[in-house]
């Protein structure tokens, strides 16, 4: 089973409706409705949709960040509504080189359910092979997901503010640096954390780097006390994945990250500004 990454010659190889379930997560922040309307244009045949802030994000409190945790009883529905059983190998895409897939992964190895994996390079790299597309909705029959005793760990802002951690994030280096803030209200980061944009964790084609490169990239944060994030928990995940590929022991998710840190005013940010 893959529980990290697939590429698309695999997914086209392996793939059995009877046992396997694809999951599409295209998404885009600044318009919610535009990777359902991709999916409707053309997407991997039998796969099924999931909408990063509907289904893959709960309810956004006056505390929370922005795609905060989903209800777990809810979460669970929804994946046993897709079809995942115990022994469903599941694999989802996207088409940013898994930043708003990796959510989707991590939510499921969060859970338990260990066979998920990422289709590394998303959807370009299935047409890039001249691999079909489907235009046709398609709904699993519904399965019993059961959720497991997970090492996937989360650590709250209140966790964050009384214990002692090393928090690395995933945005890139100019929103990190508060030279620019696109999406959240105050710019910055949390004073002493570290910057791994996700980004480099891939290749220039938009797919991972080799595992014994990544390994030596990312083996300084192999400690219990790493924490990732990053804008709302959901890139995070690709450093988190990043680091599972590459052999390391999964480490813990800060799932508010940056919008959730700066809905409280005493908090303090830093910038790397002159």
């Amino acid at each position: 089973m893959y529980n990290t990454i697939i590429s698309a010659a695999a997914l086209q190889d392996n793939y059995n409706r009877d046992s396997w379930i694809i999951i599409d997560c295209r998404f885009d922040l600044a318009d919610a409705t535009k990777g359902e309307q991709l999916y409707h244009r053309g997407h991997i045949e039998d796969a099924q949709y999931l909408n990063l802030n509907l289904q893959l994000s709960g309810e956004i409190t006056t505390s929370s960040g922005r795609h905060p945790l989903p209800n777990i009883a809810a979460l669970c529905q929804i994946f046993s509504e897709a079809g995942i059983a115990e022994d469903t190998q599941v694999v989802v895409y996207d088409n940013m080189s898994g930043a708003m897939a990796a959510r989707a992964w991590w939510l499921l190895q969060w859970l338990g359910h260990t066979n998920v994996a990422l289709l590394d390079g998303g959807i370009q790299a299935w047409q890039a092979l001249d691999f079909p597309l489907s235009s046709q909705s398609y709904s699993a029959p519904t399965a019993h997901f059961i959720r497991h005793r997970s090492a996937f760990e989360v650590r709250t802002t209140d966790q964050l503010c009384s214990g002692s951690y090393q928090l690395v994030d995933a945005r890139a280096a100019p929103r990190f640096n508060g030279e620019v803030e696109p999406i959240d209200p105050v710019a910055g980061h949390v004073p002493g954390a570290l910057n791994r944009p996700f980004s480099l964790n891939l290749t220039d084609q938009g797919v991972f780097k080799a595992q014994g490169v990544l390994k030596v990239e990312l083996e300084s944060l192999a400690d219990d006390s790493t924490v990732h994030m990053c804008g709302s928990g959901v890139t995070a995940c690709h450093n988190i994945l990043a680091m599972c590929y590459a052999g390391f022991n999964p480490s813990k998710l800060y799932v508010g990250s940056w919008s959730e840190w700066i809905r409280d005013s005493l908090r303090p940010i830093a910038t790397n500004q002159p």
